[in-house]
């Protein structure tokens, strides 16, 4: 897995509000969108500067696209990206204060120390 690219997909989704509500709505498409236009972005401030190598792989671009949290973290995604990232997105969904942090983390629960490797 390249935790390096994953993480860097729900950073930059997560720090821009359109992309957010994007990927909430549209999760395969904002993923391959993202994977062809932005994830070979060297500098985000020049276009021109792009590599040609980085794609995600089947089950990484799987997990993504299914809003899949659990398989990312076992996979070695950063949980605090995730975690951030589904607040802004699912929050709204649960009427109970802290539900989605409480579901996020429910759906984990199987997960025990150590942890999956969660540095890039």
């Amino acid at each position: 897995m390249s935790k390096y690219l994953v993480d860097k997909f729900l950073f930059t989704i997560d720090r821009d509000a359109a992309l957010t509500e994007r990927y909430r709505e549209d999760p395969a498409g904002t993923v391959a969108w993202w994977e062809a236009e932005e994830a070979n972005r060297i500098l985000s401030c020049i276009d021109a500067e792009k590599s040609t190598w980085l794609r995600f792989t089947d089950e990484e671009r799987d997990a993504l696209a299914t809003h899949d949290h659990v398989r990312l973290f076992e996979m070695g995604a950063h949980p605090f990206l995730t975690l951030t990232l589904w607040i802004a997105m699912f929050e709204r969904d649960f009427d109970e204060p802290l539900g989605m942090q409480l579901d996020y983390a429910a759906r984990l629960s199987h997960v025990s120390m150590p942890y999956p490797d969660i540095s890039t």
